[in-house]
């Protein structure tokens, strides 16, 4: 920099002994042209003062950056264009460093911009070098919000040293020197500080304490301000408008995956963007955030670019300006518009990004990703990484110290019991499993606060899938409700009282100790086909009272519904009779009464067929305890095996694919090794049995053909007779088993019977492999034999001597 100083000033010192002799020629000449040649100085004068300026701007260039160190990365397996710039990266270098100049000595109250900061070889790169677009095979790539999620997964928020500036330069720890002077000898008194200390302890229990109050730290929390608001640096994405059908631009924050309006307050304002091609510096005014900022990167007034581009045309002119007015301007400047201005783009210097299906899967650095929020914390896993499916956990908490758990939220994938989402809240023990359709028993949704039968819970469930149509089951200790939906018999609601058990006997006994129905009551649907007079609206068993109460769906030009009451008597007469059907067993409000209806006969068929609904109603009511104690083991035998489902072309984790490919894989072995012996010497056995350096003779010749070949069909032979003993001990093991199983197919436990299957399964695989095998043999060992005489006669060793006998 002092160099270039000193060569500006003797450049200002010759322009002014220069200045001097014209200006005494000056003198003899016409007054206006003086003003020009003054003019034309000041302007000459500007633009060295002007450069003198520029020159005096220093642009800092980071040297290292704090998201990486040399230690995370080994710089000297990188490619070449990560350690060192190409001419044209070096001259586009030179056109931002002096763009960043002129941009400093115009806007001089604006931050530096960033242009180039360092890699991690520390060379310096111009930011669109580093954008490299590339095409991945995944399609759920192709589209921003699932895409934006993939890169969010990888990326973990790591909080500025500076959060005013993107790149802070490292300060240099000076070395130990080996020799120092020790440092004086402290003599402040031990117990003041512990006093000191103890205080000081006191006052952080107090201020804990009072911060732990929930309004006091609400308060204080919406009191305090932010001294740095609106000067923290942060990077986002923008979308323009325009392609792939996107009506309006929107903005991508990268570690969230969330999509903001232009319109967002937390966009507070833009310093520049770019892109693979170009770098803008928005000269808008933020005053008003992002809300009023025009993104049209054609307009050099609201964005000065970098780059003269010149496959993006600027802004379209207006008729006046359009009208030909200039041509002659247009016929002068015409040369100087030939003059090629522009500048590309250098290619990017990173490497195509590849992404394997095993990476792809992955999703997080190893798998895992942890980002903790306040009063929050989530954690991230790839599918199958946890052997229960576990994919997402998110915990909140009371405290700012993340200590007291309000709830957890566990997301999980490819279960086999359908489980999706576990919401569990440590406050009230309430828990929320929701499942997605597939379950046995077709269980949307159960909330519970305990395991054990007969507690509080609601089970919801996919009625479209269930034949009775049940959407939602609830049940406390003494009570059950239900909820139906699109039943023939258009019952809609099934509520059932309890009573206490006669007998003290396991909870999960209901099958044997059922608990005692004392009232039933069932609501239907409206069936237009029926009179409403006639169409029950809700029927109550009143066991214990031997009472049948009737409602009637009302009509719509009345504000009243018929109702009737059933007593049924039990007892019979002095002679064992039953009670003969009395007026009095009948009670009814009819709305418009009906001569039918008041017949005995027809008030004892109503009665009789009532009886047998609420028969009907207790054993649906038994059948429903027994269902949800089936519910509840099966969900605990779920739990304890969190069994997951694997894709029969996932070959990694399918077992079955994978026995099959060892197979393919073994089979391919013994192939490759048979050829391998084909492509031996094999007449070296049989020549290591004549003397060395002996000549061979025609009948030798004749002999070792024939006890080679015999030698070989000796082998083929025996390799038949072994796969045949493997594939005979294989069928008599498996006849054996199967001989048991038919003996003790009585006695056998599930688990007996699941290990019998899969043995079964395993066997007749290994039967149809060797199978195979065998037939295969058979087909090729001819083929291989005539090859082998064939060879043998081509043998240049015993050509000549078997030429007679072909």
């Amino acid at each position: 920099m002092e160099v270039l100083k000193e060569k500006v000033e003797e450049e200002e010192e010759a322009e002014r002994a220069e200045r001097a002799e014209r200006a005494e020629r000056a003198e003899k000449m016409m007054r206006p042209m003086e003003v020009r040649k003054e003019d034309t100085t000041r302007t000459q004068e500007m633009l060295r003062d002007l450069e003198r300026k520029l020159s005096e701007i220093e642009v800092s260039i980071p040297e290292k950056s704090s998201t990486f160190t040399k230690d995370a990365i080994d710089t000297s397996k990188l490619p070449l264009s990560y350690q060192s710039n190409t001419p044209k990266e070096e001259h586009l270098l030179q056109v931002a460093d002096n763009f960043s100049r002129q941009y400093s000595h115009l806007c001089p109250d604006r931050v530096p911009l960033f242009l180039y900061p360092v890699n991690e070889c520390n060379v310096p790169k111009f930011v669109s070098t580093t954008i490299r677009p590339t095409l991945m095979p995944y399609p759920e790539l192709y589209n921003w919000d699932t895409c934006a999620q993939f890169v969010s997964d990888f990326l973990s928020a790591v909080p500025l040293p500076d959060p005013l500036k993107p790149v802070v330069k490292e300060e240099e720890k000076a070395p130990p020197k080996k020799y120092a002077v020790k440092p004086p000898r402290d003599l402040t008194s031990r117990f003041e500080r512990e006093q000191e200390i103890k205080r000081q302890e006191g006052v952080k229990a107090e201020e804990e304490k009072r911060l732990k109050q929930g309004e006091r730290l609400a308060e204080q929390e919406s009191a305090k301000t932010d001294p740095l608001h609106g000067l923290r640096v942060h990077s986002w994405v923008l979308v323009l408008s325009g392609k792939r059908e996107v009506p309006e631009s929107f903005f991508i924050d990268p570690f969230t995956a969330r999509s903001y309006s232009t319109q967002d307050d937390h966009f507070l304002g833009i310093e520049s963007l770019w892109n693979h091609k170009n770098y803008w510096v928005n000269m808008q005014d933020c005053w008003n955030c992002c809300k009023d900022l025009v993104f049209d990167l054609g307009d050099p007034v609201r964005w000065e670019y970098l780059l003269l581009e010149t496959d993006k045309p600027l802004l379209s002119l207006t008729e006046e300006e359009d009208d030909g007015t200039n041509d002659d301007d247009d016929a002068e400047n015409l040369g100087k518009e030939d003059e090629d201005k522009s500048f590309d783009m250098p290619c990017s210097w990173v490497e195509q990004i590849e992404i394997s299906p095993e990476a792809f899967e992955t999703r997080c650095p190893n798998g895992k990703k942890v980002i903790q929020y306040k009063r929050a914390r989530l954690e991230k896993w790839a599918p199958y990484l946890n052997n229960n499916g576990l994919v997402c956990r998110l915990t909140t908490y009371e405290d700012l110290e993340c200590t007291k758990i309000l709830e957890i939220k566990e997301w999980f994938q490819n279960r086999e019991d359908m489980l999706e989402l576990k919401h569990i809240n440590k406050v009230t023990g309430l828990n929320i499993d929701y499942f997605k359709p597939g379950h046995p028993q077709a269980l949307r949704a159960h909330s519970y606060t305990s395991m054990q039968p007969e507690m509080d819970r609601v089970m919801e469930f996919y009625e479209k899938v269930r034949v009775d149509g049940l959407i939602k089951r609830e049940e406390t200790p003494r009570t059950m409700t239900e909820y139906y939906q699109g039943r023939p018999d258009l019952l809609s609601y099934r509520h059932v009282n309890f009573g206490p058990r006669t007998k003290k006997l396991a909870l999960n006994s209901a099958e044997s100790n059922p608990r005692p129905v004392v009232k039933i009551t069932e609501r239907f649907f409206r069936n237009p086909a029926k009179p409403a007079d006639e169409d029950v609206a809700e029927r109550v068993f009143l066991i214990l009272d031997e009472r049948i109460q009737l409602r009637y769906h009302c009509r719509e030009d009345h504000l009243t519904a018929s109702k009737r009451e059933f007593l049924w008597r039990t007892e019979g007469d002095s002679k064992g009779n039953k009670i003969i059907m009395t007026p009095d067993m009948c009670l009814s409000f009819e709305v418009e009464p009906m001569e039918h209806t008041k017949k005995l006969l027809y008030q004892y068929e109503a009665m009789m067929k009532l009886k047998n609904e609420e028969k009907l109603a207790r054993h649906q009511a038994w059948e429903s305890e027994l269902e949800v104690l089936e519910i509840l083991k099966l969900r605990e035998e779920e739990e304890a095996a969190h069994a997951l489902t694997i894709s029969i072309y996932d070959t990694k984790r399918n077992e079955k694919s994978k026995e099959y490919r060892e197979a393919m894989e073994r089979m391919m072995h013994e192939e490759h090794l048979w050829q391998a012996e084909a492509q031996l010497d094999y007449l070296a056995p049989f020549l290591a049995q004549l003397p060395p350096g002996e000549k061979l003779t025609r009948w030798q010749a004749m002999r070792l053909k024939d006890e080679c070949l015999s030698d070989f069909k000796q082998r083929l032979i025996d390799k038949a007779n072994l796969i045949q003993a493997r594939f005979e001990k294989e069928t008599q093991e498996l006849q054996k088993q199967q001989q048991w199983y038919q003996e003790n197919q009585v006695t056998l436990t599930p688990e007996d019977e699941d290990l019998y299957l899969s043995y079964c399964s395993q066997a007749m695989f290994r039967i149809r492999v060797m199978e195979q095998r065998l037939n295969r043999h058979k087909e090729l060992a001819p083929l291989k034999y005539l090859a082998l005489e064939e060879k043998l006669y081509k043998d240049p060793r015993l050509v000549e001597l078997l030429k007679v006998f072909v």
